[in-house]
């Protein structure tokens, strides 16, 4: 039997989640939403990928303060009404679709904040231009020439913390059923990890345990809180040297394992232009075998993976418990399905879509495919 098509149970102190199939839409920036709030786009996209016969589908990444979104065109989940636009276009892209769990990444851009959309040029945005202050570990900014960030002070970190174990709430009161804390890609959490992002000269500055103290009490304020399935996404390296690597990566990971973590979503990069990313298939998943095997947590391999093959390949070989994918489902966003024709797996379906499969792929569905009078 193949393995992408296996169950797994998501473990957590609320009694765990059984996903049908091995599959992750990992979360992909959408730049639709309007003052933080989700919209028709939003409607069409999550009902879309909601039918695509993955086990999990991922949110985007979802800011927990206004000025914690990337760029103004962010989806945000912070007061009443970003959960009420949040809410409904997600019940209402669900009444569309078989009954797939769903994770929401709550995150905070930190010194990345503040910027361009990217078909707009992606860089940070002067406020003549409706930018807004960010902040960071230390006021260094991300790129040469930028304005700095403002470095926090423990009241701002303070507001981080909270705006986190908030916008957990309000995920848990619309049924989400998984929360994955956003620590990668250069924004703030994997900032404040980042010797490059942070220099402090603080108790959150300076030595391993030091940098990974701010992230991890973060963590530990949204498990307090909530008792469903919480992740971190991680970027095992900086792929700077001397920086931020897969070593400290699976150290922080036993560190997030006995505050309560559940799995790890193994990504890499972002915080620094120096990097030198070896950039290619499965690139980034010896990454989740070393975290997986360190850690001993459930881990989400993701990086240019794009063939079922090479999917099940991955599975095979126990380098990661499950594998993600995004701009594969938004070339393809059945993707689940030829999967599932490839590697002899069933995925659900709506039942309008029954009869859209040639007859050799008909197995997919588990169902003879409806004819016409």
């Amino acid at each position: 039997m193949s393995l992408l098509f296996t169950p797994l149970t998501l473990p957590s102190p609320r009694g765990g989640l059984t996903l049908p199939n091995r599959i992750v839409i990992a979360p992909m920036c959408q730049y639709q939403s309007v003052n933080g709030e989700a919209t028709d786009w939003h409607l069409m996209h999550w009902a879309n990928l909601l039918n695509s016969g993955a086990g999990l589908f991922t949110i985007e990444a979802t800011g927990v303060l206004p000025e914690g979104r990337i760029t103004s065109a962010c989806l945000g989940l912070w007061d009443d009404r970003t959960e009420a636009a949040l809410a409904d276009k997600l019940a209402r892209a669900r009444k569309l679709a078989p009954q797939v769990p769903v994770c929401i990444q709550l995150a905070h851009a930190g010194r990345k904040a503040s910027s361009h959309i990217p078909w707009e040029g992606g860089q940070l945005m002067a406020p003549e231009d409706g930018g807004w202050e960010t902040f960071g570990p230390s006021a260094l900014p991300q790129l040469p020439g930028e304005a700095p960030p403002t470095e926090l002070n423990a009241t701002g970190m303070e507001r981080i913390k909270q705006g986190f174990v908030d916008a957990a709430r309000r995920a848990d009161r619309m049924g989400i059923e998984a929360i994955e804390i956003h620590s990668a890609h250069g924004y703030l959490l994997h900032e404040f990890l980042s010797p490059i992002a942070n220099q402090r000269h603080d108790a959150y500055g300076g030595n391993f345990e030091n940098r990974i103290r701010f992230p991890l009490e973060v963590f530990a304020a949204v498990r307090a809180v909530y008792d469903g399935v919480l992740g971190l996404r991680l970027s095992a390296t900086d792929w700077v040297e001397g920086a931020w690597d897969v070593h400290q990566s699976a150290e922080f990971a036993k560190r997030l394992k006995a505050l309560g973590c559940d799995f790890i979503h193994v990504s890499s990069g972002g915080v620094s232009p120096q990097q030198k990313i070896a950039l290619g298939p499965n690139y980034q998943v010896d990454f989740a075998r070393q975290i997986r095997e360190t850690s001993g947590l459930l881990t989400i391999a993701v990086g240019l993976i794009t063939d079922p093959h090479q999917a099940e390949a991955i599975l095979q070989s126990g380098e990661a418990d499950l594998v993600g994918l995004a701009r594969a489902f938004l070339y393809q966003p059945r993707w689940g399905w030829q999967a599932a024709a490839a590697l002899g797996g069933v995925v659900q379906a709506n039942p309008v879509y029954w009869r859209s499969l040639p007859r050799e792929a008909q197995a997919v569905f588990g169902k003879v495919a409806v004819g016409t009078r």
